[in-house]
């Protein structure tokens, strides 16, 4: 028995002072021409721009492998990401709890949404929300270069932390007039003079920087920021538009060989103010965004890094369903109406996908990855930019940085306020304002 205590013991002190590893892949994840985009809401892929990706980092050395991915598609939600997570998983040889996939949310991109799609292809409408062939198969080449990148891990001996304020990019899209109702949804775009001329409102103006180490060598590049990712879509131009396209300007200049971007919490949030739309914004848009991510990596300060230094913790929780939901009936009435609009067809299944997914008690589960003083925080859905300034207050003297567009099954998430000042996002969300108190509760735990 005492010699099984020593053994433990020894087994424990060498992880704790183990090295943290890092493997960086990265994959095309470009849909191919005539597929359907932006969950079928918008016109079919009819050329592409410019290529879109799934990439992503394996971090070793401190318990099982955590898996992060960032895909260029518009949302991965339900039993769509159950499949990213499991493949992720069994390539890496982890568990699923310690796989997070996000991502970036450009609508000239596809959606994937497994559990929409078999009640669709019941009624006859396969492959028109997304091509599944192609997803699974882009699922296949993400696993193949998890595998392959986790032959040939690097050292991290220093993480640099770095945030820089984005200038003329984000504002908020719900502009309340004096009853305190929203009187403009300013979008992603925006011609409306007096709408562009009303104040950004609430936004977080830091694009957020985590970067990889070996010693004088640069690694990788994490960036986090919060806005819708449009600048102008919907005729059927793939592309990963200005977020892509900064983040292209960043990996010319970077020295670390992988920059892989995360969009944050942004459901109310967009370049409205600043965009009119027009294909000449987009380039702009980038660069503005690309200075923040330079400036972000040269305010960056480099700390030491073990991987006893790394933390993971994971929460689940049951988001309350919108009352816009309470009549499945009537929703499949709409999905079952061969003669509706496709479009609203295409919205009933993705309603009763996620009514069916809480009828089942199937809930989400969070996640918080802790590097040493800074923290990356997991969440689902269109969450509001109010989470993700909340969680910063959590941790006033810590670095924080938040994911969102993690399950994209609840759609928006408001907060209780929002559900009563009206605009677009409450008639879209699935979840009832009693989300905030369910969200900002699993906040406090995961960064306790």
């Amino acid at each position: 028995m005492i010699r099984l205590c020593i053994s433990c013991l020894f087994v424990v002190l060498t992880w704790a002072d183990e090295p943290l590893r890092i493997a960086t892949f990265r994959t095309d994840a470009t849909p191919p021409i005539g597929s359907a985009l932006c969950d079928g809401a918008v016109a079919p892929a009819a050329k592409i721009v410019d290529p879109l990706s799934a990439r992503g980092l394996v971090l070793l050395g401190a318990g099982k492998p955590i898996v992060l991915v960032a895909v260029d598609w518009v949302g991965i939600g339900n039993e769509g990401l159950d499949a990213w997570r499991r493949a992720m998983a069994d390539s890496a040889s982890t568990s699923v709890d310690r796989v997070r996939v996000h991502t970036l949310h450009q609508h000239d991109a596809p959606g994937y949404d497994l559990s929409a799609e078999r009640l669709l292809a019941l009624r006859g409408l396969a492959g028109r929300m997304f091509d599944p062939d192609f997803a699974r198969q882009t699922i296949d080449r993400a696993a193949i270069a998890v595998r392959e990148a986790m032959r040939k891990p690097e050292p991290v001996t220093h993480l640099g932390l770095g945030r820089a304020k984005v200038e003329q990019v984000a504002s908020n899209r719900r502009v309340l007039g004096p009853d305190g109702k929203v009187k403009y949804v300013r979008y992603s775009a925006c011609r409306i003079a007096e709408a562009r001329a009303a104040p950004e409102g609430v936004v977080d103006p830091y694009v957020r920087l985590i970067s990889f180490w070996n010693g004088e060598r640069a690694v990788a590049s994490l960036t986090f920021y919060a806005t819708h990712p449009q600048s102008y879509y919907g005729d059927g131009g793939v592309s990963a538009d200005f977020v892509g396209m900064a983040r292209a300007i960043r990996e010319k200049d970077l020295p670390a060989p992988a920059h892989i971007h995360f969009n944050g919490a942004s459901g109310n949030v967009a370049a409205g103010k600043y965009n009119d739309g027009s294909v000449e914004m987009r380039p702009v848009l980038a660069q503005r965004l690309a200075a923040g991510m330079e400036g972000a990596w040269r305010a960056a300060a480099r700390v030491p890094i073990r991987a006893r230094d790394l933390d993971w913790k994971t929460l689940e929780v049951t988001l309350p369903l919108s009352d816009r939901l309470s009549d499945k009936n009537a929703w499949q009435k709409v999905l079952d109406d061969a003669g509706a609009p496709l479009r609203a067809r295409l919205g009933a299944a993705r309603n009763l996908a996620w009514i069916e997914r809480l009828a089942e008690g199937r809930k989400i589960d969070l996640a918080s990855l802790r590097l040493g003083s800074a923290y990356v925080v997991d969440m689902p859905g269109e969450l509001f930019v109010e989470y993700q300034l909340a969680a910063q207050d959590m941790r006033p003297n810590d670095f924080v940085a938040m994911a969102a567009y993690g399950d994209y099954g609840p759609g928006y998430i408001g907060t209780k306020i929002a559900y009563s000042q009206g605009g677009y996002e409450p008639t879209a969300s699935r979840t009832a304002p009693e989300v905030e108190q369910v969200l900002m509760d699993a906040l406090r735990k995961l960064l306790k």
